[in-house]
């Protein structure tokens, strides 16, 4: 069996979590929009990634919409002691599947309820503000004051345990850690990726998690004959080697790589109990 505790514990706000994860996007049907194919084979997925020591499942309303709140609560609810289950706000769907920002205190407050209602719990563990300022949804510069300040009151409100990050930019990062504690950042990151390597090693020193999206890749998977070569030598997958050089990368690094196959499911829980040499770290990381 998978043993997933191989790659230590890491600090998610007041809670301590193994440092893999699972990410729920994937449940959804394609386009991240409308249910999934096989909603018995997603909640099998979630059933088995808590089933094998996972304790950190990353989910948003805006997913589906609504579809993967309802699943982990049809699978996984009452939930285990320990799960921690973190969510984001910021973006609503619209009806031909696109992603519109949603920003305002109102846009906020109405995604924390949808979240709440559609888990079935009374406070939220983690609540990421998703930023999406740019044309290409990736990290642009911007004041996240009024929206961050809108989290903070939910969360003095009782509603929110902890408050993040994602798709933030340092200067964001800054911003709204002087706004409120904020106890992960979200960030695209990957073996190929590596736009946030100054604020990785920033976030290290202050204690703050960072979790990678699209750890293997995303939309365009992480390829490198350096990456199959040593997969070789290792005796495994691509996919486990570019995970295991995440978990190297830095302390604070949790991963939530996604998937809706058990077998997937397993290959990705496997690469915790994969270690680097140096040496190994030093030739993968060369690849950029």
């Amino acid at each position: 069996m998978t043993d997933i505790t191989a790659s230590g514990a890491s600090a998610l706000g007041n809670r301590a979590v193994k440092r893999m994860g699972y990410g729920a996007m994937q449940l959804a049907g394609p386009g991240v929009f409308g249910p999934p194919k096989d909603r018995g084979a997603a909640v099998a997925v979630l059933r088995e990634a808590v089933a094998r020591g996972v304790d950190h499942i990353d989910t948003s309303d805006f997913y589906g919409p609504h579809v993967t709140n309802q699943l982990i609560r049809e699978a996984l609810h009452p939930y285990p002691d320990g799960l921690v289950i973190v969510t984001k706000v910021g973006a609503v769907r619209g009806s031909d599947a696109s992603w519109i920002p949603a920003f305002t205190p109102q846009d906020l407050t109405r995604a924390v309820h949808d979240n709440l209602r559609n888990l079935g719990v009374q406070a939220l563990d983690v609540v990421n503000l998703r930023i999406i300022m740019g044309s290409d949804h990736g990290p642009s510069e911007g004041s996240i004051e009024e929206s961050f300040t809108a989290l903070a009151e939910l969360q003095r409100q009782g509603l929110i345990r902890h408050l993040g990050v994602s798709n933030a930019t340092s200067a964001q990062v800054a911003e709204a850690r002087g706004i409120a504690k904020v106890v992960c950042v979200q960030n695209h990151y990957n073996l190929v990726h590596r736009d946030d390597d100054v604020l990785i090693d920033e976030l290290t020193k202050q204690g703050i998690a960072y979790v990678p999206f699209f750890p293997l890749g995303g939309f365009t998977p992480v390829q490198s004959s350096v990456l199959s070569d040593v997969a070789g030598e290792l005796g495994a997958t691509p996919k486990q080697v570019a995970l295991a050089w995440l978990l190297h990368r830095a302390p604070n690094i949790l991963l939530i790589p996604g998937t809706s196959s058990v077998d997937h499911l397993h290959e990705n829980l496997g690469a915790a109990a994969l270690k680097l040499s140096d040496k190994v770290f030093a030739r993968l990381s060369g690849v950029v």
